[in-house]
C-alpha cells in the first residue's frame, strides 16, 4: 500500500500499509521481514541517525549523551538504586553493545514455555531462528587476538580452578581491537542493525524517521485505528497503518502501552534485570587492558546460578566513573598504575522483580524490589568473581560498594561480604525484558504467542518486552530469534 500522506486541521496524517515503532533488535527484524514480503513500512526511531563516521569523529562521552536515554543514567529506584543503560538511536541498543550474540539454552525456553502456557517457543523453533540471524549476521567466535591481555588471565585463572569458560560468539567483521563498542563501533566491524537489516530494509522500500517520538496509539475494540507521533519539526503526524509493530524497548514498549489504555495494569508491571557487578583488579605487572576488544573470555562455571564473569571495557572514562566516590589518594594511586588495571563485570539474573511504578512528567518511574535471595546471590557472585581473580595473579581488588576499601586476601573477601548490606551494592543493569510477556492472561500475560497484546488483531509487539523472562545471557540473539518468529507467524496467517 502506497504511503498517502495528507493534512486535517495541521494534522499531518499517513496512510501505511505496516508501521513499526522502535528500530533495534526487534523493530529492525519487522522492518526487514515486513519489506522482504512486499509490505509498505515505515519505521519510526525516537533517537537519531548516525554513520560510522559520526562515531570516528565524536568523543565518547559525546556518543554516550548522544546515543544514550538520559545520557545511559536511568535510575532504578530501591535499595539500592541501579543505573539503567539503553541505547536511544537508529539501530537501538545494537549500536552500543558488543556484538554479542548467544543462543538461549533449551532449559531456560522450556522453563519459560512451562510458564507462561505457550509451549511452541521451544529450541526446535527458536533455535532454527537463531541460526538463520547467526548466518545474516556473520557471527564469528571472538578469539584473544591483540591484547586482551586481562582476558588471557582470565581464562588461564579458570583453568587452572577447572572451571569453564568460552569466547564470545560476536557478530564483527574486521574488528580493530578500538575498543569504543559501548559507544559505538567507530570502523564499522560491529554488524549493528544501523549496518545490516536496516539498510537491507531501505533497499526494499522501507522508510525510517528518526527523531519521532510516538505518543499514543488509537484503537477501538482490538483494533489498532491511528498512530500518534511527534516529528523531528515538532508536528504532529497521525498514521492509519493496517498493522502495527511495537519493539520500543522493555520500558518504552510498556510505557506506550500504559499511554494508549491498553493492558494499563499488567503492561510494565515487572521487568526482569540483569545485574552487573563491577570489580577493579590490580596486578603485579603490566596487563594493558585499553588494548583489546570488548573480552575475549567469559566464565561461565556458575551460568546455572545467573552468574557469568568477564572483562569490561576498561577506557579512561570508564575507570573514572567506576572510581567515582573513592577516596581521592586511592584514585591517584591507582591511575598512576592504570597499565597494571582491570575491570571485570559480573552478570547476575536478579530473582526480585523491578518494575514502572508510574509516570511522571512523561517519564517513567522504575522501581525494583530485590530480595534477600539477591543479596545472597550477589555475595555469593562476589565471593567467586575474587576467587577467579586471585588465581589470576591479582593482588588488591576493589569491590562494588565505594565505602569499602581494597581486599588483598581472601580473608578480606570473607570480611566484606560478611558487612556488606544490600544499600552497598553499585550496580548497572544493561539488560531489561519481560515487561509485556508472552503468556496466558491468567499467568500476568501481557501478548499470546503470535505476540499480539490480548484481545488486539493488528497490533503486534516483537522486542525484549515479549520474552518471559531474563535468559541469564546478553539476549539480542533471544530478541532477534522471538521477533522472527513473531512476524513469521503474522505473515502466515494474514
Amino acid at each position: 500500500m502506497k504511503i498517502l500522506p495528507r493534512r486535517t486541521s495541521g494534522v499531518r496524517e499517513v496512510e501505511c500499509d505496516a508501521l513499526v515503532v522502535g528500530s533495534g533488535a526487534g523493530g529492525s527484524v519487522a522492518a526487514l521481514e515486513l519489506a522482504r514480503a512486499g509490505r509498505s513500512v515505515t519505521v519510526l526511531e525516537e533517537g537519531p541517525r548516525v554513520s560510522t563516521r559520526d562515531l570516528e569523529t565524536a568523543s565518547p562521552a559525546e556518543s554516550m549523551r548522544r546515543l544514550y536515554r538520559n545520557g545511559g543514567a536511568t535510575a532504578v529506584f530501591g535499595t539500592p538504586t541501579i543505573a539503567y543503560g539503553e541505547a536511544r538511536a537508529v539501530g537501538g541498543t545494537t549500536v552500543v553493545n558488543g556484538g554479542l550474540l548467544w543462543e538461549p539454552s533449551p532449559t531456560v525456553l522450556d522453563r519459560w514455555a512451562a510458564w507462561s502456557g505457550y509451549g511452541s517457543y521451544r529450541d526446535p523453533v527458536v533455535g532454527a531462528r537463531f541460526a538463520e540471524v547467526q548466518q545474516r549476521l556473520g557471527m564469528i567466535v571472538q578469539e584473544h587476538g591483540d591484547g586482551n591481555e586481562d582476558s588471557r588471565l582470565l581464562a588461564r585463572a579458570a583453568d587452572s580452578l577447572g572451571w569453564r569458560w568460552q569466547h564470545p560468539q560476536r557478530v564483527v567483521r574486521g574488528c580493530r581491537h578500538r575498543n569504543q563498542c559501548a559507544t559505538g563501533c567507530p570502523s564499522g566491524a560491529k554488524q549493528s542493525m544501523a549496518l545490516t537489516y536496516l539498510p537491507e530494509a531501505e533497499e526494499l522500500g522501507a522508510r525510517i524517521s528518526p527523531g519521532a517520538r510516538v505518543e499514543r496509539i488509537t484503537h477501538h475494540r482490538g483494533v489498532v485505528r491511528g498512530v500518534e507521533a511527534t516529528g523531528p519539526d515538532g508536528g504532529l503526524v497521525r498514521y492509519r497503518p493496517r498493522t502495527l509493530f511495537v519493539a520500543a524497548g522493555p520500558i518504552g514498549t510498556p510505557v506506550l502501552l500504559r499511554r494508549s489504555g491498553i493492558h494499563r495494569r499488567t503492561a510494565g508491571r515487572r521487568l526482569a534485570l540483569h545485574l552487573n557487578l563491577r570489580t577493579i583488579a590490580r596486578f603485579p605487572r603490566a596487563v594493558d587492558a585499553v588494548r583489546g576488544t570488548m573480552f575475549t573470555a567469559q566464565v561461565q562455571e556458575h551460568s546455572a546460578l545467573g552468574m557469568l564473569v568477564m572483562p569490561s571495557n576498561l577506557t579512561p572514562g570508564g575507570l573514572g566513573a567506576a572510581l567515582a566516590g573513592r577516596d581521592s589518594r586511592l584514585v591517584d594511586e591507582l591511575l598512576a598504575v592504570r597499565a597494571h588495571v582491570g575491570m571485570f563485570t559480573t552478570q547476575v539474573r536478579m530473582q526480585g522483580a523491578a518494575g514502572i511504578a508510574g509516570v511522571v512528567g512523561g517519564a517513567p518511574l522504575l522501581r525494583h524490589g530485590m530480595t534477600r535471595a539477591d543479596h545472597h546471590t550477589l555475595r555469593l557472585a562476589f565471593r567467586r568473581t575474587a576467587r577467579l581473580l586471585f588465581a589470576a595473579g591479582a593482588v588488591e581488588l576493589l569491590p562494588p560498594t565505594s565505602s569499602a576499601g581494597p581486599l588483598r586476601t581472601e580473608a578480606d573477601v570473607e570480611a566484606y561480604c560478611a558487612r556488606v548490606r544490600p544499600g552497598d551494592w553499585e550496580l548497572v543493569s544493561v539488560h531489561g525484558m519481560a515487561s509485556c510477556p508472552m503468556a496466558l492472561p491468567e499467568r500476568s500475560g501481557v501478548c499470546d504467542e503470535l505476540g499480539r497484546p490480548h484481545g488486539f488483531t493488528n497490533l503486534y509487539l516483537c522486542d525484549a518486552s515479549v520474552l518471559p523472562g531474563a535468559p541469564g545471557i546478553s539476549p539480542q540473539g533471544t530478541i532477534m530469534s522471538f521477533a522472527h518468529e513473531i512476524v513469521g507467524r503474522h505473515l502466515e496467517t494474514a
